[in-house]
């Protein structure tokens, strides 16, 4: 027992002076900030990077994309000023960041930058002037795109203005399974729109739901198609040419998970981008006059799209 003791003594001492060790006892700030905001611990959240910042250093990354959950914590407990202050905080500085380096060069410039963009769109539209949020947003894509968060810039654009307008053609550069009906053919149609991926377990649950509703709907107008995209890849990450890629998707993977036969699946990556897929799935709701009635990042359940499709077949 003596032994043992001299053992642990100084191994404990090693680790709580090891830096290594200290790593791995502690979690970043980044993750605690998140998973505050999520919970809308918004004051504990503060409290911990207030305690934590430096005002004599200029702010890294990661201190950065930090600042940003906390915006978005803010936001989803609807505490504009708060999501405000930090939101510009993370966007001013991933533009001075950006002048030393181009924004996606490291893990955290892009979370900072778009969360940034992200809060302070809605924050403007919480205040009550809609024009100035979409114009932002619209701004940041022009100013981002071609970057990673060219999509997530889109999306809470579309958020904020494409219900109520008309649906927009998709693009379509090759199909999968039954040939995508035309603008023309969906006249008149009720059509969901699934937007989906084929490495995304939420969409693989959602396709169920989507069975039920086209199984109850069909006979009275309601349409599905399932637009998607190339990623590059395949099962377990391997690496793919488009043509491997399309390969995979029309064999390994369909075997699978079959494609269903009443839903056409156009392919591109213009559609993902102009409808602002950052999440899988997204579903678009349009009515038979061509109108987008719901434009939702996310699943929804049997019961939430049944409720949003039934008043549009009448």
């Amino acid at each position: 027992m003596r032994l043992f003791k001299i053992l642990t003594i100084p191994f404990l001492l090693i680790c709580l002076v090891s830096p290594l060790a200290l790593v791995g006892q502690s979690r970043s700030l980044v993750s605690e900030m998140s998973d505050l905001a999520w919970t809308e611990e918004v004051d504990r959240a503060r409290a911990i990077l207030e305690a934590r910042r430096v005002d004599s250093e200029q702010p890294t990354a990661e201190w950065l994309a930090a600042v940003s959950w906390l915006a978005r914590g803010a936001s989803f407990a609807e505490r504009w000023d708060l999501a405000e202050r930090y939101a510009s905080e993370a966007y001013e500085g991933s533009l001075e960041l950006m002048k030393e380096r181009p924004l996606d060069a490291e893990r955290f410039l892009p979370t900072a930058l778009g969360a940034g963009i992200e809060v302070l769109g809605h924050t403007y539209d919480a205040q009550g002037d809609r024009a100035r949020a979409v114009n932002f947003l619209s701004a940041a894509r022009q100013e981002f795109a071609g970057t990673s968060i060219e999509t997530r810039i889109q999306k809470n654009f579309l958020l904020l203005s494409l219900e109520g307008k008309p649906f927009p053609p998709l693009v379509v550069d090759d199909y999968l399974g039954l040939q995508p009906p035309t603008p023309d053919e969906l006249k008149g149609k009720v059509v969901l729109f699934f937007f989906w991926a084929h490495w995304c377990p939420d969409c693989k649950r959602q396709e169920p739901v989507l069975r039920e509703l086209y199984e109850e709907y069909h006979d009275r107008g309601l349409v599905i198609v399932g637009p998607t995209q190339l990623y590059g890849y395949i099962s377990r990450g391997q690496t793919a040419t488009p043509e491997e890629e399309l390969a995979y998707l029309n064999g390994d993977y369909t075997a699978q998970f079959p494609i269903p036969s009443w839903m056409g699946v156009p392919i591109s990556t213009n559609n993902f981008l102009n409808f602002g897929v950052s999440t899988t799935p997204t579903l678009v709701l349009v009515d038979r006059d061509g109108i987008v009635q719901r434009y939702n990042p996310g699943d929804l359940s049997q019961e939430e799209l049944a409720a949003l499709i039934e008043p549009l077949l009448e």
